[in-house]
């Protein structure tokens, strides 16, 4: 998941140039919903020219490498309902908007579980005051609450962000 903070691409900051992994644009955010597309041969180039820009890139790099460590253990740890209160905490933060176009099915792909069982988790966040559901649409109610309902994966992610990534 990448926001303002972030790329796709970042295998090239490595010197690779086959990607590996396919992205999906799910939203265009709070309004701005622009991006810049670089070749790889203009990127590098960047890199080249710009070893402040590559250092942050190579931070942005371990953040996202231990963001994906961090999912896989609480993938199979924590509850669906933790586990979709913090997915949709991250979705928030990168999309900085409370209204969220989310379905149940994309919801449960992106968190490898049944679609039964993320609507249950759905409903449950729903009844707790927590966000307000509407077909295909979640809009965050009560982000402390969220916060609170989320597994402790959120305050990790969070505090290596602000760790590594801090605002320029």
């Amino acid at each position: 998941m990448a926001g303002r903070e972030g790329m796709l691409g970042s295998s090239l900051v490595l010197g690779v140039e086959e990607p590996p992994l396919l992205a999906l644009v799910q939203g265009s955010g709070s309004g701005s919903g622009s991006a810049l597309r670089l070749t790889a041969d203009s990127f590098q180039r960047l890199l080249l020219d710009s070893p402040v820009l590559h250092q942050r890139l190579k931070r942005y790099l371990y953040v996202v490498m231990n963001q994906l460590a961090t999912s896989s253990t609480c993938n199979h740890f924590h509850r669906i309902e933790a586990r979709l209160a913090r997915w949709l905490l991250m979705t928030q933060d990168r999309a900085e908007t409370d209204q969220l176009q989310l379905t149940h099915e994309f919801l449960a792909m992106m968190l490898g579980v049944r679609r039964a069982g993320m609507t249950l988790a759905v409903i449950a966040l729903q009844a707790r005051g927590l966000i307000r559901y509407q077909r295909g649409a979640i809009k965050v109610i009560d982000r402390p609450g969220l916060i609170e309902a989320s597994c402790e994966c959120y305050s990790v992610d969070c505090a290596l962000y602000t760790k590594m990534l801090p605002v320029l």
